[in-house]
């Protein structure tokens, strides 16, 4: 699997109706099938890929692990905190209010290249295996896309939903 991380922007009624689906399997398909193609084809402006970098902008934002509930709220809501809607281990995926959404904004706006790559040098205490300045570019450059993205949400008051393939 490729493990590309894609950031969603919902409205609530796409929200809500992503958040009925009862099971599980049945959630998946409905992410791959009509909002992965309806947005990468219709609406590249309410989405934001993140490629592989998404795991190391996770541990930025929040403690330096890869885990659910590490860090601090908002920014540990980036990624993957919010509200999980998948259980099984061949995908991440978790949404976000629109309030969440707005709160992350807020802080996602403070962080300057400075202080992302303060935290991102420090993440080989975590001995996690980079080559320092182009993983550090690399990474730099999706999550400027990926808060402008979430400005944008926050400014239209929609949802957040992330997915990736594991």
């Amino acid at each position: 699997m490729a493990c590309r991380g894609v950031h969603f922007s919902l409205d609530e009624r796409t929200a809500n109706a992503l958040r009925a689906i009862s099971d599980e399997q049945e959630r998946l398909q409905y992410i791959q099938g009509q909002i992965e193609e309806d947005y990468f084809k219709n609406h590249p402006e309410w989405l934001a890929e993140t490629d592989k970098s998404w795991d190391w902008i996770h541990r930025v934002l929040t403690d330096g692990e890869l885990d659910w509930n590490n860090g601090t709220y908002p920014l540990n809501h980036v990624v993957m905190g919010g509200e999980s809607l998948y259980s099984e281990s061949d995908y991440i995926i978790s949404l976000k209010t629109s309030k969440q959404v707005a709160d992350a904004a807020i802080e996602l706006r403070k962080i300057t290249e400075a202080s992302f790559g303060e935290k991102f040098f420090r993440l080989d205490e975590f001995e996690i295996e980079h080559s320092y300045k182009e993983d550090f570019e690399y990474t730099w450059q999706w999550f400027q896309s990926l808060r402008e993205f979430w400005l944008r949400a926050a400014v239209a008051g929609r949802f957040v939903l992330f997915s990736v393939d594991q």
